[in-house]
């Protein structure tokens, strides 16, 4: 798990690497799709949250729905190019799927465009037919996360594979810094897909800790191997938490004002996400960890990492949600003040009390199966990191 990074280890053929001096606009376009479906996810929950869904035609669709456009146009503009005009430097950079040629990860985003665009008239059937607001996870929005996942994914394999093949060394610190600001928002898309189960008012049982567990330390382990950045976790956990800190402090901003019933709560602004995980702590130590052992193997590393992640993220948001549900917490910062109209007044939420806390052994058993979890996706992670370290494609 060598983390060291050079320009020496970025230089590849000639006929593949990064032309000119800047990078291609193709590139900024996909991180462009990204970005507008990060802002656009959070900003529709909060649509939902604070005026119900009025019509398809919001302004939170249509970014999110951009992240689709954005994609499949660029994407899709480069697997034709590379197909039909044949230059040398993007064929020698390039796969072949059915005929067609382009860098492996045009195909990725490309499908998770297309897949995004279908998804949205399944949506917009779904709520008329099974009601105007819905729950996150529903089909049409798992095939939407797919879609979203897809780009994000097909993003991150464009910007490495332009990376490994740069021969300028400036040119391949700014993709890589690029690839991480991708992977900061690419954690802020885990952690939407699983804002159910993570919400302040759950964080005192273990289904939230088991959630997380699944997943996050996989992305963390490709980030960090593939980057070759040594804070890889740190910078992308970092950015999660900037991004969600400041849809908290900048949502309740604008007036809004419920458009559905039935209101059990007063909202004349948006109501913001929860106050971000404290992914940073887990984040930190892994690098450390990772930095420490570079050549441990992936079972081992696996091992000592699935511990390291659960039980430092419990620790350190464990007394954090005890501080949620204090008054003290009941600033513009925390966002704890914030509930969406359709909240009961007895909810948990309004309330501020947890909701089923584990004690005991149903607390270790839980935190138990959240390590054994966090175990296997590291070593996936660390298997998927070392395949795409060697990207040149």
């Amino acid at each position: 798990m060598a983390t060291t990074w050079s320009p020496s280890e970025l230089r590849g053929q000639d006929s593949g690497s990064t032309r000119g001096d800047s990078i291609p606009w193709y590139l900024w376009c996909a991180v462009g799709a990204v970005t507008s479906v990060t802002i656009g996810g959070h900003w529709d929950v909060s649509w939902h949250r604070s005026i119900g869904r009025d019509t398809f035609w919001t302004p939170a669709h249509m970014a999110i729905y951009a992240c689709g456009v954005l994609a499949a146009i660029s994407c899709g503009y480069l697997v034709l190019y590379t197909t039909l005009r044949k230059p040398a430097d993007l064929v020698a950079s390039s796969v072949s799927v059915f005929g067609f040629r382009a860098p492996l990860g045009a195909f990725i985003a490309s499908w998770g465009g297309i897949a995004m665009l279908t998804s949205a008239p399944f949506d917009n059937w779904w709520h008329n037919a099974y009601g105007l607001d819905v729950k996150i996870v529903s089909p049409p929005h798992t095939l939407l996360m797919l879609g979203v996942f897809a780009v994000s994914v097909g993003t991150l394999i464009l910007l490495l594979g332009e990376m490994n093949r740069a021969t300028d060394a400036s040119i391949a610190r700014r993709l890589q810094w690029l690839l991480l600001y991708v992977g900061g928002l690419m954690v802020v898309f885990q952690m939407f897909f699983r804002m159910e189960y993570t919400w302040d008012v759950y964080l005192h049982g273990t289904q939230a800790y088991e959630v997380m567990a699944i997943g996050m330390p996989t992305l963390f382990a490709v980030l960090w191997l593939a980057s070759r950045n040594r804070w890889a976790c740190t910078w992308a956990a970092l950015i999660y938490m900037v991004f969600v800190e400041a849809a908290v402090l900048i949502l309740p901003l604008f007036p809004a004002e419920p458009k559905l019933g039935p209101v059990f709560q007063m909202v004349t602004h948006f109501v913001p996400p929860k106050f971000p995980i404290l992914l940073i702590v887990p984040a930190i130590l892994l690098d450390l960890l990772w930095n420490a052992t570079p050549h441990w193997k992936p079972w081992l590393s696996a091992l000592v990492s699935g511990p390291v992640f659960v039980l430092s993220l419990a620790a350190a948001e464990w007394p954090l949600a005890s501080f949620l549900m204090t008054r003290t917490a009941a600033n513009r910062f925390f966002g704890t003040t914030y509930v969406g109209y359709g909240e009961s007044p007895r909810s948990f939420d309004v309330l501020r009390q947890f909701a089923d806390p584990d004690h005991g052994a149903a607390l270790w058993s839980g935190l138990g199966w959240a390590v054994l979890f966090a175990v296997l996706s590291t070593w996936v992670g660390i298997k998927l990191g070392r395949w795409m370290r060697g990207i040149q494609r």
